[in-house]
C-alpha cells in the first residue's frame, strides 16, 4: 500500500482509498500489538477520518483563489 501511495496515474480518489486502507491497517496493528483499552473501533476511526477530510475541504474552500494574468 505504501508503494501505491507514491505511484502516479491512479488519481486522487484511489490515493484517498489507499490512505484510508493504510490507516485501517495501522489501527489494526495497534489493536493487536498494544495492550491498551484506548484503541478506536473501525467506526470511530472512520468518523475521525471523515472529520479530518471535512476540515481539509473547508480549509481549501476558504483559501483565496489565485488570479492568473
Amino acid at each position: 500500500m505504501r508503494t501505491g501511495l507514491h505511484t502516479d496515474g491512479f488519481g486522487s480518489n484511489a490515493r484517498a482509498h489507499m490512505e484510508r486502507a493504510l490507516a485501517h491497517v495501522r489501527e489494526a496493528y495497534v489493536a493487536i500489538n498494544e495492550a491498551t483499552k484506548n484503541v478506536r473501533t473501525v467506526h470511530q476511526l472512520v468518523d475521525d477520518l471523515n472529520r479530518i477530510q471535512q476540515a481539509m475541504d473547508e480549509f481549501q474552500r476558504q483559501q483565496p483563489k489565485s488570479i492568473r494574468i
